[in-house]
């Protein structure tokens, strides 16, 4: 283990005070991600011989719930940078040749990984209109052209659009099979072929900046991740850590603080026409508690998940423990974050408090894909003994 978390919890006061002001406007956090650069954070997931941090799953996930407590938002777009810098980070060598990488592929991949390290931060658009994120209907289609690829579709939702250096888009090849597509990931820079649709007005995690995104863009044959196509959808079944367990961790740090935020509150807000605070009040203590064993429960196996995908990485059972934390984690913070507002009352729900915030925000930790259906259906499915054909993406 690095430092890493110990930057995270000095940085994530700072992030929770100007998080209202950025919440209200759904401001791009930039001076949240300014730290992140300056605290060598862009550079957590890559390896040490490039000059990174050289973290694991594990040592991300506790960073990630860190950067939660304090802006939700920041560490969701801080997540999807993790996914690009770690899921590449993770492909070594033997498992590249194995799966059909070409020799171009790790100069590609040290160069984008280098980057980071100096600065750069990369954003992922794969969700679209009308399919999500199932990546097996992606609608967005590329072709090849004198040694140069053409990107062309829509992207719903992307996170930090307009902001960052590269973006992580999937694509299927234009005329491939519908019930087979061949999907491929592309790493397209900032720039020309990028026009953002600047809409983004939702009901929490407001400072993701997550517009939606048109692209017409061009990349060489280094753009192609892993130098072959169809790479996607193996990569996606045998280790999804990045596609669910990685939200999980900024679900965990959410409800984290939503009891932190409700026990500050609690504590110090009087009964009214009685003496005591309202944390003398027995169902006040029994939702605290409550919350309280739910998110450690939530966090419990999150790190469980983390710790195999480090030791065990797409071994059947890690990947079945990715699916559980994220499942948890995101029904638990919308619970937790919802009694707590209960038992703290009107009075810490006003619009631009924590609480309220952080009640915003936690709504979508169960729809966040793979949605609490997507990752219950298929956990039950493998209990079942029906996966046959089962194919989350």
């Amino acid at each position: 283990m690095t430092d890493a978390v110990a930057r995270a919890e000095r940085l994530a006061p700072r992030m929770a005070e100007r998080a209202a002001d950025y919440d209200r406007d759904a401001a791009f956090p930039r001076r949240d991600i300014e730290e992140l650069r300056e605290e060598g954070l862009l550079g957590l997931m890559v390896p040490s011989r490039l000059g990174g941090l050289g973290a694991g799953f594990e040592e991300y996930t506790r960073v990630a719930v860190a950067l939660a407590g304090g802006n939700a938002s920041t560490a969701l777009l801080f997540n999807m940078h993790a996914s690009v810098t770690g899921g590449l980070a993770s492909i070594s060598d033997e498992l590249a040749l194995g799966m059909g990488a070409a020799e171009s592929f790790f100069d590609a991949r040290d160069r984008i990984l280098r980057a980071a390290v100096d600065g750069a931060m990369y954003g992922v658009a794969i969700t679209e209109p009308g399919v999500g994120s199932r990546l097996s209907e992606l609608r967005s289609t590329y072709e090849a052209e004198e040694g140069r690829y053409r990107i062309r579709g829509t992207k719903a939702f992307c996170s930090g659009a307009g902001h960052l250096d590269g973006y992580l888009v999937a694509a299927r090849r234009a005329g491939s099979a519908e019930d087979q597509p061949t999907i491929s990931y592309f790493l397209v820079p900032k720039g020309d072929g990028l026009r953002v649709d600047d809409t983004w007005d939702p009901l929490g995690m407001r400072a993701t900046a997550s517009n939606g995104m048109e692209i017409d863009a061009w990349v060489g044959e280094d753009g192609l991740l892993g130098g072959v196509e169809g790479l996607v959808l193996p990569l996606a079944n045998a280790m999804p850590q990045w596609l669910v367990a990685s939200y999980a961790a900024v679900y965990v740090g959410l409800a984290e603080a939503a009891i932190r935020e409700a026990v500050s509150y609690l504590r110090t807000r009087p009964v009214a026409g009685e003496r005591g605070a309202l944390a003398n009040l027995a169902p006040v203590r029994q939702r605290v508690g409550r919350a309280e064993a739910e998110v450690h429960a939530s966090r419990l196996a999150l790190e469980r998940a983390a710790r195999l995908v480090d030791l065990r990485p797409g071994d059947p059972e890690t990947n079945r423990w990715t699916y559980r934390a994220k499942l948890l984690a995101g029904d638990a913070a919308m619970r937790v974050a919802a009694s707590m507002a209960e038992a703290c009352g009107l009075g810490a729900l006003r619009r631009g408090a924590p609480l309220e915030r952080i009640l915003r925000d936690a709504r979508s930790g169960a729809i966040m894909p793979p949605s609490s259906d997507v990752t219950g259906n298929h956990l039950g499915a493998i209990a079942l003994g029906a996966e046959d054909g089962l194919a989350p993406w």
